[in-house]
């Protein structure tokens, strides 16, 4: 296999590490914001919680595996030589900054009607990126939809959370 900067092709053994390391980023990434601030605080517990609010346990294991499937798309995206891809890739890091965002504002800010206008922001970002991807490479628009799906479910969370403690 041509290992060239241009076509971003690496051998099967790099390929996997790549991989990897990108899985490794973006879980790093993504769970940074939980160091800072959690649903672990009295604020949050007061809350009045929607009927549909899942068990805790839910969100470590759901955000793990959107990590894992976001770090693969964007691995897949950024070894394909597509004249889309730099788009993609900007999308993704734009998505990522919201994604990154919303845990502070909620929960360190306490602001849930500012988390709902970043989750709607970042729902957007996410379409968009999913589109973008599409272009470049199929299966990595594929493994966004799970993701987007969560961020629907967030976003509905978010909107009960707010309308129940206002």
């Amino acid at each position: 296999m041509e290992n060239s900067a241009a076509t971003r092709r690496l051998p099967d053994g790099d390929s996997i590490l790549a991989a990897i390391g990108f899985v490794l980023l973006i879980n790093v990434v993504g769970g940074l914001p939980g160091l800072l601030s959690s649903p672990d605080s009295a604020w949050f517990r007061a809350l009045e919680k929607p009927a549909v609010y899942p068990p805790e346990i839910a969100f470590p294991i759901v955000w793990t595996a959107l990590f894992t499937l976001m770090g693969v798309a964007l691995w897949l995206v950024w070894r394909a030589d597509a004249p889309a891809r730099r788009l993609a890739l900007g999308l993704f890091a734009l998505q990522m900054v919201f994604n990154v965002a919303w845990t502070p504002t909620f929960f360190a800010l306490e602001e849930l009607f500012l988390g709902l206008v970043v989750i709607v922001a970042l729902w957007g970002l996410v379409v968009a990126t999913i589109v973008a991807f599409n272009r470049v490479d199929r299966r990595a628009a594929g493994l966004l939809v799970p993701y987007l799906a969560w961020i629907t479910f967030a976003a509905v969370l978010n909107f009960e959370l707010w309308r129940l403690n206002a």
